[in-house]
């Protein structure tokens, strides 16, 4: 008898709307640690909006670029005037590269404003940082990038980057910092607290494809570290150069034909080589300013064609360069018929899968063929070159 009034009082106190509310109020606790841990996570990665004082930072560095260009040239008037110019257009600076007398710079430049589309890419989903990975945000410490993916537009950067993101000791920052090309000015310090936390072991990784064709670029690089290592992913430059003005047309319909920008004279079939899109595809000459910095070794190419038609071969290559276990193998991918390229089975932060967005694999313009045929003929001797220079055929016509 006293058993059951025990059990009676006790099943009549845990059922009590005290009882209900406490739970409620710890279950609504447990829920809004969980989002604080995430939405500190998913800040960590944004971007500062204040700029730092790096007086300091800039001075150490000057000091280092002085000694370096005096053991290195016995000329530091010369390499100090080129680390620490002023940045500037990343296309004016290529533009300027080139022998040409008469080179039509601003009215034939159209992808100023294309530079940055890559940025805002986003996958199908919309997807964002797992609680898990935004919580390991919140731990470790903001690193200079051991690795960045410093080109091409249009050879597959986007893709490259979102495949390694899948690596756990992978850590990257999603928008395009453009440090090197635009933002030099701001300091090391403001650069750093742009890249998201890592742990020991992990390596730090940007991507902003304008630093391949920017002048200063390779010099800026080299003395943040010249132990960085560097990937290119490379693309057809007939097809690079089709998928850049198409890319334009989509924000600028109004824009000349493909044809009428790619000829300074159709009739004789002279190449405007002052039309970014051209100049770009120029990858021996682009090389050329690279090799002054950093030796071959140092520097990975990845084959934009095979990103689609193997992509875990070349994903093995980069990882390999990297010094890291091959852990992105083909079963973290399927091809999507409807886009034409590979997508992730279960990229970062997801278990479902993902592609990228719907700006990604575009429908090209019809191009004459005829046109297309002299531009293949403009970068044959080009292309025979950076294969020399790179020791890899990449089977462009």
């Amino acid at each position: 008898m006293e058993y059951s009034l025990f059990c009676h009082h006790f099943y009549a106190l845990s059922i009590s709307p005290v009882k209900k509310k406490l739970g409620l109020l710890f279950i609504m606790l447990l829920l809004w640690v969980y989002m604080l841990y995430s939405c500190v996570g998913y800040c960590a990665t944004m971007p500062p909006s204040l700029v730092v004082d790096n007086s300091n930072n800039r001075a150490k560095e000057t000091d280092f670029l002085g000694k370096y260009a005096e053991a290195e040239s016995g000329r530091p008037d010369l390499v100090m005037s080129k680390l620490l110019s002023r940045p500037q257009s990343s296309w004016t600076d290529v533009e300027s590269d080139y022998d040409e007398p008469t080179v039509r710079r601003a009215p034939r430049d159209f992808s100023k404003d294309e530079v940055d589309a890559d940025r805002a890419e986003e996958w199908d989903d919309g997807r964002r940082v797992s609680p898990l990975s935004s919580f390991s945000n919140g731990s470790g410490s903001k690193k200079l990038p051991q690795a960045i993916i410093i080109g091409v537009k249009k050879g597959g950067t986007r893709a490259l980057l979102e495949f390694l993101r899948v690596h756990p000791d992978i850590r990257a920052v999603g928008a395009e910092p453009h440090f090197f090309d635009r933002n030099y000015d701001n300091g090391l310090d403001w650069y750093r607290d742009l890249m998201p936390k890592t742990l020991e072991g992990q390596i730090t990784m940007e991507k902003t494809p304008s630093y391949f064709v920017t002048r200063e670029a390779p010099a800026r690089i080299y003395a943040m570290s010249r132990d960085t290592k560097l990937i290119v992913v490379v693309r057809d430059p007939v097809t690079r150069a089709i998928s850049d003005y198409t890319q334009t047309l989509s924000k600028k319909p109004d824009i000349p034909t493909f044809e009428s920008l790619t000829f300074k004279n159709r009739t004789t079939g002279l190449i405007d080589t002052s039309w970014s899109a051209i100049q770009i595809g120029i990858y021996a000459k682009h090389l050329d300013n690279w090799l002054q910095f950093f030796p071959m070794s140092q520097i990975l190419f990845v084959s934009g064609e095979r990103l689609i038609s193997d992509p875990a071969g070349e994903l093995g290559r980069v990882q390999d360069f990297l010094g890291l276990k091959r852990i992105i193998t083909d079963k973290h991918f399927y091809f999507n018929q409807t886009k034409g390229f590979p997508c992730l089975k279960k990229a970062e932060g997801s278990s479902k899968p993902h592609c990228l967005g719907k700006t990604k694999g575009r429908t090209h313009p019809n191009i004459d063929p005829e046109v297309v045929q002299r531009l293949r003929d403009f970068y044959r001797p080009f292309n025979m070159k950076f294969y020399q220079m790179t020791g890899h055929n990449f089977g462009w016509d």
